[in-house]
């Protein structure tokens, strides 16, 4: 490659990450492209994952990179795809078409509450994205895809202390060109995509691009005859991109998506009791055999309605020695879901529904400059200001007060019911007839509202000194600052959940005894006073006991219906002793040393800390801490069976120590890490069955390698592996939903993770191309949670945990492996049009994605089965 491409390249990378090559000048994207195109060598990978142009081999950062071209060979078709070719990444979507959740060494958050902030930051042409519901489409013009392993937050800020995903899209070309395609595969799976790009003037080029996804559900609902985990979702996104011989270039990006479509499919996968119950009433569960038959019963269709908008600028600006880059961008998220949240085919929650809105707003500035041959540096500063605003609403359907009288026949051994419970806790608050027919009315439940507002902002710095012709030392800081105001605005119409049960048991016992009593003294009127009953005691203390206890024996077992308290009064933020604010800040720092050993081989050695903020848990489980639950009953200001929880958790910080080799002999590259990465105060979110307790993990480590290695045996054909091995451990979870966890292994995370690839290049003579690709995924069998809160045996009256022995047996029961095979045949003709075939999951591997306490099913467990098997033809036509 001549002098002159290869400046054109970095030139390109430069603009790319917004940042100049120092101290070579700038030169504009309409002069440099042609060059570029003309001699790019494609052996050479660009990234920007320390915000400067480096090739893959040379930064000394732990990156996976997936090329355009990759994603298509691949049929790498959503973000949870990139999963099979990227081992160390964990990618799932659960709850709604607007929740996906990340997971990088096995560090990562859920992402079904909104005010969890994501441990792994994503980033889509340097604008950050904080909440997955943002929605990446089909990919037509996305140039490549780092991911980014470790805290990334000297450079990326808050949200990356487990790691980033770098979304990186064509650029505008001022040459005109583009590509269409159109794929079949079976569901009546459609996807039409394609990218228009070319010169408006002699310094402004445009692009366009779009595309539309359309399938059929894969799951078929046998209570309603529809199907779900269907797509339906369209998007458009447009670039300006202006690069005048001035020394200024302004890159403008709008994008709209939009998805309307049924999902997401739960099946049960260990019934209960209560499933008895729900069959008894004619409603229907799949049998736990029949888990990946693809059927269940819901008695509605989800809704799952997502529109996501933004705008974006970048300015970069050539002053001299110095390169001055600006990216302001707006984005706004509306997710409306809801879903039949029991999933069975009985009216027993009418409703879950959700109404999301969130409103973000990033600026971001950077200085770039060198100081002589020696020292390279960066100087930046970034805003963040988000609004999130949240509905909810979640109601009891018609059949579950008939549901409800059947476990309370069940857990009373017949002795009460439902009316049988109104009238006797009528009578003893003083009125009979207070709750009567008032149990789990349909249309009771909660009607929730939140506000969160977050304002963050931080500076950073880094320097690249250049010790030695072969050794660098990089040194970086950052200070962020993160400021949350949150309010709730919860209301309870569940009328049972609002019955003081512990005090009316107490009231009961006590009405037991002394009618007893005065049954046996013969007490005119039947109830015997506590004079009377003090005298029979110290008279007939024997006889006395045997009193307490047969009426102990009927009215204790009531305190077990504390279950059926679903939706208990809510205490709301602000209030006299919770602000509804939090505040904090922290450093983070990266040490890096990087040795030259030879023109084919790099070491280095890696020291990064990283810095999570606060989240906040804006669920119906947010609850105040045990110190603040003392000083509201102190104050007089709780509510009725208010319990202890969690409202936020604290910040985490994370700590890395890392070596690696980086190697590139020609046809053979490899790359290899060693790690040790902690963080300590990991927020841990786990579903409850009814919402999200949310904890802090004192620390929580890992310890394992990488390795990542290409092959060129002959010309044609190209192999590759990807191997990743975690030693994931709790060292100290004391406070966890399920007691001390300390010392245990952390779920959703497999210990080794292995990927094979393959990719053979065909010439024919008439320039036309056979390309044949394949990959397998393996991840040995894992663990999906630490255990199920429901599961939890708990003292009735005090809530305090007597034994977590089946939650933990439950979740080492179900555990996950995977054994993924993809592969696709095309054929690309000289003239640019494309046909292949393809196949994901071609070995139809079915596995359970994550599992949880089914919702008002006491004992049920629930679970997310995986994809099946699909296949299709593609068409393609560059120009």
């Amino acid at each position: 490659m001549g002098m002159t491409t290869r400046f054109a390249v970095r030139a390109r990378a430069a603009v790319l990450a917004g940042v100049a090559c120092v101290g070579a000048g700038f030169v504009p994207q309409a002069r440099a492209q042609a060059a570029e195109e003309a001699n790019y060598d494609s052996n050479i990978i660009i990234v920007t994952a320390t915000k400067r142009e480096q090739s893959l081999q040379d930064v000394p950062v732990s990156v996976s990179v997936t090329s355009g071209e990759t994603l298509e060979r691949a049929q790498i078709r959503d973000l949870k795809d990139l999963q099979s070719v990227v081992p160390s990444l964990r990618v799932n979507q659960l709850q709604s078409s607007a929740n996906t959740n990340f997971y990088i060494r096995g560090f990562g958050n859920g992402a079904n509450n909104a005010g969890i902030e994501p441990s792994v930051g994503l980033f889509v042409d340097g604008v950050y994205r904080s909440r997955s519901a943002s929605m990446i489409a089909d990919f037509p013009d996305v140039e490549r895809i780092e991911v980014l392993r470790g805290p990334q937050s000297t450079l990326f800020g808050k949200n990356a202390s487990a790691g980033v995903i770098s979304i990186v899209t064509k650029r505008p070309q001022f040459e005109f060109g583009g590509n269409v395609e159109a794929s079949y595969g079976n569901h009546d799976a459609i996807v039409v995509k394609g990218m228009v790009t070319g010169p408006l003037s002699d310094a402004i080029a445009a692009s366009l691009a779009g595309g539309y996804n359309t399938r059929e559900g894969l799951v078929k609902d046998l209570a309603t005859d529809e199907r779900t985990n269907e797509r339906g979702r369209w998007f458009a996104r447009g670039q300006l991109l202006f690069a005048p011989e001035s020394g200024i270039e302004v890159r403008l990006i709008g994008d709209y998506g939009k998805i309307d479509e049924n999902c997401c499919a739960v099946v049960n996968l260990r019934p209960s009791s209560s499933t008895l119950a729900i069959q008894a009433l004619g409603g229907h569960v799949n049998a736990p055999g029949d888990a990946f038959d693809d059927k269940v019963f819901y008695n509605f269709e989800s809704t799952n309605k997502i529109e996501n908008w933004g705008l974006s600028g970048q300015v970069d600006y050539d002053a001299g020695p110095v390169r001055l880059t600006s990216i302001t961008a707006y984005r706004r998220t509306d997710a409306v879901t809801n879903q039949d949240s029991d999933f069975t085919s009985a009216d027993l929650l009418r409703r879950n529904y959700q109404d999301l809105r969130i409103k973000t707003f990033t600026q971001e500035l950077r200085a770039s400059f060198a100081v002589g041959d020696r020292l390279n540096a960066l100087l930046g500063a970034y805003y963040f200001n988000e609004k999130i605003d949240q509905a909810n609403q979640v109601q009891f359907g018609t059949q579950f007060r008939p549901y409800a009288d059947l476990l309370v026949r069940g857990q009373t051994g017949g002795a009460q019911s439902i009316p049988g419970l109104e009238g006797l806790f009528g009578t003893l608050s003083g009125n009979p007839a207070l709750y009567a027919g008032k149990f789990f009315g349909a249309g009771q439940g909660l009607d929730e509202a939140y506000r969160l507002r977050n304002e963050s902002w931080s500076v950073f710095g880094q320097v690249d000194v250049k010790l030695a012709d072969r050794l660098t030392l990089t040194a970086g800081i950052n200070y962020t600052h993160d400021k949350k105001r949150f309010a709730s605005d919860v209301t309870s119409s569940d009328v049972f959940a609002g019955v003081p049960i512990p005090a009316m048991v107490t009231a009961a016992t006590n009405a037991g005894i002394s009618q007893t009593v005065g049954g046996l003294l013969g007490v005119p009127g039947g109830f015997a006073s506590a004079a009377q009953i003090a005298a029979f005691a110290q008279a007939n203390p024997a006889g006395y006991q045997q009193v307490v206890a047969g009426v102990n024996a009927q009215t204790q077992p009531l305190l077990a219906l504390r279950a059926l308290q679903i939706f208990p009064p809510y205490l709301n933020v602000p209030n006299a002793v919770e602000p509804g604010r939090v505040s904090d800040g922290d450093f983070s720092y990266t040490a890096r040393l990087s040795f030259d050993a030879t023109d084919s081989l790099n070491l280095y050695l890696s020291y990064a800390t990283g810095y999570k903020a606060a989240s906040i848990n804006l669920s119906r489980d947010a609850r105040p801490t045990p110190a603040d639950l003392a000083r509201i009953t102190a104050q007089g200001i709780g509510v009725t069976n208010l319990t202890s929880g969690s409202r936020y958790a604290e910040p985490e910080d994370s700590t890395l120590y890392e070596a690696g080799l980086k190697a590139d002999w020609g046809p053979v590259t490899a790359n290899f890490a060693v790690f040790k990465q902690t963080i300590k105060g990991f927020q841990s979110n786990i579903f409850t069955g009814t919402g999200f307790f949310l904890a802090n993990a004192g620390k929580q480590s890992v310890k394992g390698f990488e390795f990542e290695g290409t092959a060129r045996p002959v010309d044609p054909l190209q192999l590759s592996v990807a191997l990743t091995y975690l030693d994931l451990n709790y060292d100290s979870f004391r406070q966890s939903a399920f007691g001390d966890l300390s010392g245990t292994t952390v779920p959703g995370a497999s210990p080794l993770s292995v990927t094979f690839a393959a990719t053979y290049d065909h010439e024919f003579g008439t320039g036309d191309h056979l390309i044949l690709r394949g990959d397998y995924h393996y991840e040995a069998p894992f663990a999906l949670v630490e255990g199920l809160p429901g599961l939890v045996v708990k003292n009735p009256l005090t809530g305090a945990i007597i034994s977590v022995d089946a939650a933990l047996a439950a979740a080492r029961e179900f555990r996950q492996d995977i054994n993924d095979a993809n592969a696709s045949i095309t054929y690309a003709m000289a003239s640019g049009l494309e046909f292949s075939i393809w196949g994901r999951n071609l070995l139809d591997d079915r596995t359970i994605l994550q599992i949880f306490d089914s919702p008002a099913q006491s004992g049920s467990i629930s679970g997310y089965p995986n994809q099946a098997r699909t296949y299709g033809v593609s068409a393609r036509f560059r120009f």
